[in-house]
């Protein structure tokens, strides 16, 4: 009995969405005692408690946001084709569907990178359950999450492999995706981050081919490991350049949202060194004190209008 229930605990301390899942339901799927996992849940919810319940009163979660730079690297589909140019490929011309190979990620400005990628058993089984389940209790506990082109394939991707599983939603998070980003606000040659960097005067992404994806896609051990190699130095490359472009980066997150501080802090950086940096005139009725963070170089605006106390303004009729 005991063994089976710290080995239920264990499973839901792995996967805590089978909590909600029926206790006959689970006896099934796992093949132990309806009986022992009810206890288990009992159990679970009292060592855990203070997680698993909604906080009550005065909100007491005044720090700064959990910053997450993510990158993922796929397996290429496999298929059927007839020619190299403007090709249609059908579903069913499909022989192995793409998986995620590895992911790297990073807490703002800490030191440590953490990555997984696949083992050799694993990629040539095309099973990523292990990483993606790692990857899924690494997000959760975000607050921010930062990927160059995350909006179009990085976390499409990553929820995909979350539903697949059977994971439920992360909790929420705001991304910002530099891709974006730099597209909309500055004119670079190009929009990778290779070429970003380098314009930059970064140092640039590790230098590799198709022939890593091949090798990886055999089982190659050290084609997997060159590969989280890869995975790692693009997260490492990712701050570098979120860092630089972060004063450019328009509806930025809100650090004053996240800290308790007796004054407020730059909403991009969170830095406390702010001087008043003349005024900005956001509409025909609105003036606004403009302050420059010495930190990071950001901008930021009061948010109400230093003209509010006035009985009238006058305005252009646009004619």
């Amino acid at each position: 009995m005991e063994d089976g229930l710290q080995e239920v605990l264990r499973r839901f301390h792995e996967k805590p969405y089978t909590l909600r899942m029926g206790a006959k339901n689970l006896a099934r799927w796992w093949n132990i005692d309806e009986d022992v996992i009810r206890q288990a849940k009992k159990e679970y919810r009292k060592l855990y408690s203070n997680f698993l319940s909604a906080p009550s009163g005065k909100d007491v979660t005044h720090k700064p946001p959990k910053i997450l730079l993510l990158d993922i690297e796929t397996a290429p589909l496999k298929a059927y084709v007839w020619r190299l140019w403007k090709e249609n490929i059908y579903p069913n011309q499909i022989l192995a569907d793409w998986f995620i190979i590895s992911w790297a990620a990073k807490w703002l400005l800490e030191d440590e990178i953490v990555s997984q990628c696949l083992s050799s058993k694993e990629i040539l089984n095309e099973d990523d359950e292990r990483i993606v389940t790692t990857l899924w209790h690494l997000i959760n506990k975000a607050d921010i999450v930062v990927a160059h082109n995350g909006s179009v394939f990085d976390l499409p991707k990553i929820k995909l492999r979350f539903l697949v599983y059977g994971l439920p939603p992360t909790s929420f998070y705001q991304l910002i995706d530099t891709k974006k980003i730099v597209k909309s606000e500055f004119g670079f040659t190009s929009n990778s981050l290779d070429h970003i960097a380098r314009t930059l005067g970064l140092e640039g992404k590790i230098s590799v081919d198709f022939s890593l994806w091949s090798r990886c896609m055999e089982g190659d051990a050290e084609a997997l490991k060159l590969m989280e190699e890869y995975n790692r130095n693009d997260v490492r490359l990712l701050e570098d350049v979120y860092l630089v472009i972060r004063p450019y980066i328009k509806g930025h997150p809100n650090y004053n949202l996240y800290v308790d501080a007796d004054k407020p802090v730059c909403p991009h950086c969170g830095g406390s060194n702010l001087v008043f940096n003349g005024y900005y005139y956001f509409t025909p009725t609105g003036k606004y004190r403009n302050y420059r963070c010495l930190s990071c170089g950001a901008l930021a605006r009061e948010r109400k209008t230093v003209l509010e106390n006035r009985k009238f303004i006058l305005v252009s009729n646009g004619r």
